[in-house]
Formats: C-alpha cells, structure tokens, sequence
C-alpha cells in the first residue's frame, strides 16, 4: 500500500464497506484524507475500488491480518460492520489490540454499544437511532437543519421569528430571553455571516442558533 497513514496524520481505516462505512469512507475521501477501506466481501470491495484510495478483501477479526495491512500506521478507525455483531466486536478488540488511538464503532443497539466499549472503542454510534431523532426534529417543519450533541447541547438552523423582524440582535436580546445563542445569519442571495450585536433580522431570514437542545427546540416553535 503506498504512502501508509501515519499516527498523527490524516488516515483514516475504514471497516466494513455497507451503506454506513461506505458512506464515511466516500465522504472522507472527498474532504481530502487517505483511507484504507477493508471488507470480507469481495463483490464490496470491487463496487468500491474505483472510489476509495485503497480497498482491500480481509477478516478484519484477526490482529495479524491487520497488521500485516498496515493498520497499527493509522491513528484512527471506523468500524462500520453491520449485522455480524461477532465480528465487529472481535475487530474492535483487534484495533485495541493494534494500539489505535481512536476508534468509531457503529451499534446496532444499547447492548451491542456497552460491549464494544468494554472491548476497546472510545466512540459508539448508532447511526439509525441518530437518524431517527434528526428526522423528528425537522418533519414538524420548525427546523430546517438539526444537530445534537452527547451533552444535550445542539446547533439548529431555524426561521427567524417574526417578534426578530426589523430588530438588531442586541434589541432583541435572544440570549437572555430564551436561552439560545445566534451564531449566524444567512439571509437569502446572500453569503453566510456570523452574528454581531448589530446584526439586524430580516423576514426571511434563517439563524443558525446553538443552546441547550431543549431550548433550541422551543426558540424554534416561534417561527
């Protein structure tokens, strides 16, 4: 394999060609990072050796077999094998193993999560659960975008509320009154700016607030 990823590079493995490890595996290649891509499938492999640096046919369950690929080179992993819970936990184990600094597991559940963490990964996502609570949150149509955190903290992107008309940010002290911070405003035909006190709302507006998730909900039933 040429030009391996080293540990404090932007390498990235990628394991488990589906549609979750497949969709990272694409997107991180198109933000411009290496990626080393492994399936047991041979028909997966060969769908996507025209789209990812490399891709390579291997049990990824087996320590040796990574090595020999060069997987202890990279700093980061992401294992995105599906329904064979044996396996993604047994190549969790063998990355922990390997020494990777950083590794993303996906989960088909709470249990499944619980044990990749014991077995050595630092971040568990469950991709159709995430999914699901974004798809709640914007079908009421009072989020145009949504993203939360662990923490209970969240980024929306939302309507500006009519009461935000003709006012600057300062006048209408959102911050103060609803517990949300404006980071943004993209106002239509033109670029993204970032927020200032000065800032004044438009109709048609759209701000891009972040908060507490509870209260970027509420200030987003306003609109």
């Amino acid at each position: 394999m040429a030009n391996p990823a080293h540990e404090d590079g932007d390498g990235v493995v990628v394991i488990g060609l589906g549609r979750f490890g497949g969709a990272v595996a694409e997107s991180l290649v198109q933000l411009g990072h290496e990626v080393l891509a492994i399936d047991e499938d041979a028909e997966l492999v060969q769908s996507w050796a025209d789209r990812l640096t490399h891709v390579v046919q291997a049990d990824t369950t087996e320590g040796d077999t990574l090595r020999r690929l060069g997987v202890h080179e990279f700093g980061r992993a992401v294992v995105g094998i599906g329904t064979d819970i044996e396996a993604s936990v047994l190549t969790v184990l063998a990355l922990s193993e390997l020494g990777v600094r950083d590794i993303w597991a996906k989960a088909l559940g709470p249990k499944h999560g619980r044990i990749l963490e014991r077995t050595g990964a630092h971040h568990v996502i469950y991709p159709e659960a995430a999914m699901g609570e974004r798809v709640a949150h914007l079908v009421t149509g009072k989020m145009i975008d949504f993203i939360e955190f662990d923490d209970g903290f969240a980024i929306v992107k939302t309507r500006a509320p009519r009461e935000a008309f003709g006012k600057t940010l300062a006048e209408c002290a959102l911050r103060s009154r609803y517990g949300v911070t404006v980071v943004g405003v993209k106002r239509p035909r033109e670029d993204f700016t970032y927020a200032r006190p000065e800032t004044t709302i438009q109709p048609g507006d759209l701000l891009i607030v972040s908060g507490p998730t509870k209260r970027c909900e509420a200030f987003a039933a306003l609109t």
